[in-house]
């Protein structure tokens, strides 16, 4: 089993309107209410795909026992912990031009007592899991080192822990040893305060992930693919060419698609070629955190992953 963790789920409104003008009244022609969080977005992708997958966290107030309803419909296993809190609502509005803008609410206060039991749900479900996923941010009051604790726990019981989030939490979740990570350059340059530039570069960063006790790393350029480190080697994912409509979730597809990768045995190759095409899968589509199994099979085959000779 697959366990993700959305600690910050959301209600995700989109509008589509013409324009942002400050200080005036702006109508939408059309809004669409989703449930949100980045974990949802990889809980989707692996039960689009077939694999036994449960999503966990915490929802509370009327948009949780919305987001509660809708994973019904969509099919994904969950198992929440309820807080007194309401889960946030993020809103995007996406104008004539393309452009995307959001407003992020920052999430519930989660007490101290609500902290503990959903660490009690989180230890009975990992007893289930081969797998664990978590990503994105964390509630108001949950602590930079809740992530760590989560990494310690599932490295106890030698469970692999892929974890997808940025800032403190990633500060403070790399010292948990997680399985995995897929920085992103400028995540990588907050990080350690260096200019990633060069191939060079990258794969040095990744060495040092690798000191840290972190096994697989990825680290992504963007349009310019990958680079990945497992085991002393290196590779470069290159994608195709396509028409993307709307990148976002993409990220979390491709952590998706790590972990069915894993779960399902592939080697290093196909593992990088399977989540790099869960990626650019969910950009072809309207819906956020989606993909097609037919369009992730096509693209299987479309992306090429070569071995770093380092000399």
């Amino acid at each position: 089993m697959i366990l993700v963790v959305n600690l910050n789920a959301s209600v995700d409104k989109k509008y589509e309107i013409k324009d942002i003008n400050k200080g005036q009244v702006m109508r939408a022609r059309e809004v669409e209410n989703t449930p949100g969080g980045k974990g949802i977005h990889v809980a989707n992708v692996a039960t689009i795909l077939g694999e036994d997958c449960v999503v966990t966290g915490v929802l509370g107030g009327k948009t949780g026992e919305f987001i509660e309803e809708k994973l019904k419909d969509y099919g994904i296993k969950q198992d929440f912990t309820r807080i007194t809190g309401d889960t946030r609502e993020c809103l995007a509005f996406i104008t004539d031009d393309l452009v995307q803008t959001e407003i992020l609410e920052p999430g519930p206060i989660v007490s101290e007592e609500e902290q503990l039991i959903f660490f009690e749900k989180y230890i009975e479900l990992l007893e289930k899991a081969s797998i664990v996923v978590a990503s994105g941010s964390v509630p108001r009051n949950v602590p930079k080192d809740f992530y760590r604790k989560m990494i310690e726990l599932a490295n106890v019981q030698e469970k692999r822990f892929l974890l997808d989030t940025s800032g403190d939490l990633l500060k403070e979740g790399i010292k948990g040893k997680p399985y995995f990570i897929k920085p992103n350059r400028d995540e990588i340059e907050a990080l350690t305060g260096k200019k990633v530039e060069s191939t060079e570069d990258v794969i040095d960063e990744i060495r040092s992930f690798h000191e840290m006790g972190i096994k697989f790393v990825v680290i992504s350029l963007g349009s310019k693919g990958s680079i990945a480190g497992l085991d002393g080697k290196f590779y470069k994912v290159t994608v195709p060419k396509v028409e993307a409509v709307n990148p976002v979730g993409s990220g979390d597809s491709y952590v998706s698609g790590i972990a069915v990768a894993l779960t399902r045995g592939y080697g290093i190759k196909d593992t990088l070629k399977f989540a790099a095409a869960c990626g650019t899968a969910n950009a072809m589509e309207s819906e956020t955190g989606f993909v097609k199994e037919e369009v992730v099979n096509d693209l299987f085959n479309k992306i090429i992953v070569d071995e770093i000779n380092l000399g």
